[in-house]
């Protein structure tokens, strides 16, 4: 009689996969209660590491063309496409859909990607802008990355709402601290594997699992952290208040953005800051 392997899951960090500082894991079992693998239980120590990863990675991102940053959220979205069964299979495991809604949440988060790479390098055309001013003078607005944002992933979404809350923060330049959800982490973890061996360079994504109340009050009040997601949370008002000791901005978006087949830009800009610069006109 063969026994099966089962899995003991680590966390990503700065493009590793190191095991969580404490030691500490939780069982996750399938919708009928079965055993399905051990996931790591992120520490304070493993949140703070993360944020350094993302604060180390986020100049050369940032500094990184907007069609090149396009090109690797694309060919994300083409692993992702390679790897359909596995995603596929995990999220029938963890919540009991049919297959054809199971191939439906795939098929969103995948087009999400492509959709936001899309936008890469259209961002500033829509929505940066040449101001009139009086005098010899041009001023222009544009739109600049927020710099480290941490995102606390749709408890109750397996993988469409984990990418939606992902790609809108990286596509611009920013990098992430991402606390995957608690009760259905199987996908975020497999979608590190697609990270990994993808083109994005390490640190831009940091996947920690684990406690979702325990990481992200520690992310709301961690001073080297700008901004924080807390649309997956199920205790916003509480990490608002944290944010607000650092004054770090604070997204709240709409869920709808979190789960369809693409986002929004107002999602996207809401990861951005606008910066103005004037500059004399030639004689």
């Amino acid at each position: 009689m063969r026994l099966d392997v089962r899995k003991t899951y680590k966390l990503y960090i700065g493009g590793k996969f190191p095991r969580s500082e404490s030691g500490r894991t939780y069982e996750l079992n399938d919708h009928q209660g079965k055993f399905l693998a051990n996931v790591a239980q992120g520490s304070r120590k493993d949140a703070r590491d993360a944020v350094v990863a993302a604060r180390a990675a986020q100049p050369g991102w940032a500094s990184a063309t907007a069609y090149n940053r396009g090109q690797v959220l694309y060919r994300i979205a083409e692993m992702l496409e390679g790897r359909r069964e596995q995603f596929v299979a995990e999220i029938r495991a963890m919540t009991g859909v049919s297959a054809a809604k199971a191939n439906a949440e795939v098929d969103a988060a995948i087009d999400s990607w492509v959709w936001h790479a899309g936008w890469s390098d259209k961002i500033d055309s829509v929505a940066g802008s040449m101001n009139p001013v009086a005098g010899p003078y041009f001023n222009i607005s544009t739109n600049q990355p927020t710099g480290v944002v941490a995102v606390l992933a749709p408890q109750e979404s397996a993988l469409v709402g984990l990418v939606n809350s992902i790609a809108p923060a990286i596509v611009s330049g920013n990098t992430v601290v991402v606390v995957a959800s608690e009760k259905l982490p199987l996908s975020a973890i497999t979608l590190t594997e697609v990270l990994a061996t993808s083109d994005l360079p390490g640190g831009v994504v940091n996947m920690l699992t684990g406690s979702e109340k325990e990481i992200g009050s520690w992310l709301a009040s961690h001073q080297d952290v700008n901004a924080i997601d807390v649309e997956g949370s199920s205790n916003a008002v509480e990490l608002e208040i944290k944010a607000a000791e650092t004054i770090k901005r604070v997204i709240r978006a709409n869920s709808y953005s979190r789960l369809g087949n693409k986002g929004t830009l107002e999602h996207i800009l809401s990861l951005m800051e606008v910066k103005t610069v004037w500059h004399p006109k030639g004689h």
